[in-house]
């Protein structure tokens, strides 16, 4: 049944890994949609939240905004419904919430949610709690052994060793979508342990006793980086589940959306890994004349930023891995970057970056692995102009993308992620509005 957020109607659909969605909760929605004589429905999937909990507080926070923006835009008209994807991700429990719950009474409002400071937890807690994520035998095997040499730090090289080893009893199978993407967890696992726990142990400070470096400072340097990579290894297994849930599930559903209600607008918002899993929608959705999505909206993309390119820079007989996807969608294309968002902007290339790579320089080989939240979409002609205030034009067209330089509102947040979370400004929620054509500048 639907519930309501600002009187407007709200629905969640809940879907497994695999992209099967809950029957019960899809049949509600179908059932209802047409009743409700709504003009537009806005899609938004979560990025790295543990719970339907989490994921609800996010789309009140986004969404309740809507009704007051539509009032200042002329929008007034428009009969707006919205629907929460609810998929299995994992964020880390040292991590705030992205909506700023845990933050320790009511002090958080928008702008701060993701400013929030996250509870502590011991390094084997934490490897523990994973548990949730990766569930053979096998792997639970290897996270106990993970979290016990997180917890002894042996001063041995081949206990590094056996810990990147560790990790790739972890990974799945490589994500045959994400062609385009190179895969960059490879690197996570083939390059030299040393050299891949420095490169995280570099890109995330880390508090404590200051002192001369002895060789139990470099390798206590070495381990706080091992789990930074175990971090980013696990959030690459997420990637690969939501370009599943949406090719699979969200694309499908869509299309029965459409087929229910022929007149509803659709448009697509994502937040970090649900900006690739509404993407991905874009692949699944149903052959046929014409296309229900007036627009795609992609906060803080964790994904390729060459996703939708036609050729890649580095090698132009190959395309992103949603090459061709962008005629999906009938309206613009639109995504938010900021460079204080350290996930997408440090991680996230750091965990691709190859030592084998032969780009000429450190720069340039991060723009190779980069993410799409740090700089916006590449390699597609896209217009960039600044994230301006409730009010502002922007030049949105049919099939273009737009970057959103978010730099002097979205800011808020510390190590790891930075301002990866900080996503509920109405500068962004009235962008999105104005994307979807239902505000206009004033």
């Amino acid at each position: 049944m639907a519930s309501e957020i600002a009187g407007q109607p709200h629905w969640e659909i809940g879907f497994d890994e695999h992209g099967k969605a809950d029957q019960g909760e899809v049949d509600a929605l179908l059932a209802e949609l047409p009743g409700k004589d709504l003009t537009d429905l806005f899609v938004f999937a979560h990025g790295w939240n543990n719970d339907r909990r989490q994921a609800r507080r996010l789309y009140q926070l986004y969404f309740q905004q809507v009704p007051g923006l539509l009032g200042r835009g002329g929008g007034e008209a428009a009969r707006v419904g919205t629907l929460g994807v609810v998929w299995p991700s994992k964020r880390w429990a040292d991590e705030p919430e992205p909506t700023g719950d845990g933050a320790g009474g009511g002090a958080a409002g928008l702008g701060d949610a993701a400013a929030a400071t996250a509870p502590p937890a011991d390094d084997t807690a934490l490897v523990e709690d994973l548990k949730d994520v990766f569930k053979g035998a096998q792997q639970r095997q290897a996270l106990d052994e993970l979290a016990r040499l997180l917890e002894e730090r042996p001063e041995d090289p081949a206990a590094l060793a056996r810990f990147q080893t560790l990790m790739g009893e972890l990974a799945g199978a490589p994500d045959a979508e994400a062609a385009g993407e190179d895969q960059g967890e490879l690197a996570l696992l083939d390059d030299d342990p040393e050299e891949v726990f420095g490169r995280f142990a570099d890109a995330v400070p880390q508090t404590g006793e200051g002192g001369a470096a002895g060789i139990g400072d470099a390798f206590g340097r070495l381990w706080d980086g091992a789990k930074e990579a175990l971090r980013q290894l696990t959030y690459f297994e997420m990637k690969k589940r939501a370009g599943v849930v949406g090719k699979q599930g969200l694309g499908p559903l869509l299309g029965r959306i459409h087929q229910a209600d022929p007149e509803l607008r659709i448009h697509l918002l994502g937040h970090s890994f649900g900006a690739r899993l509404v993407s991905f929608a874009l692949a699944g959705l149903p052959d046929g004349a014409g296309s229900p999505v007036k627009s795609l909206y992609l906060l803080q993309g964790a994904f390729s930023h060459f996703a939708f390119a036609d050729a890649l820079p580095m090698d132009r007989s190959r395309g992103g891995a949603l090459k061709g996807m962008a005629a999906r969608v009938d309206g613009p294309l639109v995504a938010s970057f900021t460079v204080h968002d350290l996930a997408v902007g440090k991680l996230y290339p750091l965990a691709a970056l190859s030592s084998r790579d032969d780009a000429a320089g450190l720069e340039d080989r991060l723009f190779r692995w980069g993410g799409i939240g740090h700089d916006g979409a590449q390699a597609v002609d896209a217009t960039v102009t600044t994230l301006g205030p409730v009010g502002t034009g922007y030049p949105f067209q049919k099939g273009r993308f737009v970057n959103l330089d978010g730099n002097a509102i979205i800011n808020r947040g510390g190590p790891p992620s930075g301002a990866h979370s900080d996503i509920f400004h109405p500068e962004l929620v009235w962008a999105s509005l104005a994307a979807a054509g239902l505000v206009r500048a004033t």
